[in-house]
């Protein structure tokens, strides 16, 4: 990584070190106006986040990414987001051409066939609509947890993130679900009504389930693979770039 790469991310990473979230997001909206932008996919973590940035009126634009795939909760809440904050949470979509040019030749449920269709199903879906998002940005903040898997109890607060070139702050890193849980009850944040019903990471509709007591916090996404490092894409580590 060059060093001015590294340079930049260590002063931002020292600068908020002391900061709360609160502060360290309007820190950001600062630093980089209209250059810090938030993804959510309504997740709990997600929208612990969002209610931080819409509830103190902060400049920082937030998308998701609608692959075609979600469940139906997932798009209520997005929906009640919308209503509580009074807000218009930006759709990325996949690439047309892409998207039908996968299913046509490989049908619609090609991903359940191979890892292999899975990850392009994933790529179309959306590391490529995410790539679009942020172009142009210099701050990518996620609802990343380290709890989320084995893989991302090595990431930073603040990090390089290299496949997409720009920071990322992952302010909710360290915290438990329990104290998620509770600051989403506390404040009467909108949430995904699946996660009572034991669903943990939600994302496309066919390619998740609720987990089982005592299986890993990953088991229900693509349930079908075997275990190990099952991501998307959108958050492939890289080790040069982690602070």
């Amino acid at each position: 990584m060059p060093d001015k790469i590294t340079e930049n991310t260590n002063h931002i990473a020292y600068q908020i070190s002391r900061l709360s979230m609160l502060e360290a997001l309007s820190f950001l909206a600062r630093e980089f106006p209209g250059q810090a932008i938030f993804s959510t996919s309504f997740s709990i973590e997600d929208q612990l986040i969002a209610h931080q940035i819409l509830s103190n009126n902060i400049p920082i634009p937030i998308f998701t990414l609608d692959t075609g795939r979600l469940f139906a909760e997932t798009y209520s809440v997005w929906g009640s987001t919308n209503e509580k904050y009074g807000t218009k949470i930006k759709a990325c979509y996949p690439d047309r051409s892409l998207l039908e040019g996968y299913v046509n030749e490989k049908g619609p449920n090609a991903f359940y066939e191979s890892v292999d269709n899975r990850k392009q199903c994933c790529y179309i879906r959306k590391v490529e609509p995410l790539k679009r998002a942020l172009a142009g940005n210099a701050v990518w903040i996620t609802g990343l947890r380290a709890e989320h898997s084995a893989d991302r109890k090595n990431l930073r607060t603040i990090e390089w993130d290299e496949a997409n070139k720009i920071i990322k702050y992952n302010p909710l890193l360290w915290w438990a679900t329990e104290q998620v849980r509770n600051y989403i009850d506390d404040n009467n944040i909108p949430y995904n009504i699946l996660h009572d019903k034991g669903f943990v990471s939600i994302g496309c509709a066919p390619c998740t389930r609720a987990i089982k007591p005592g299986e890993d916090f990953r088991a229900g996404r693509w349930w079908w693979e075997e275990a190990g490092k099952k991501e998307c894409g959108l958050h492939t580590p890289s080790p040069e770039g982690e602070f």
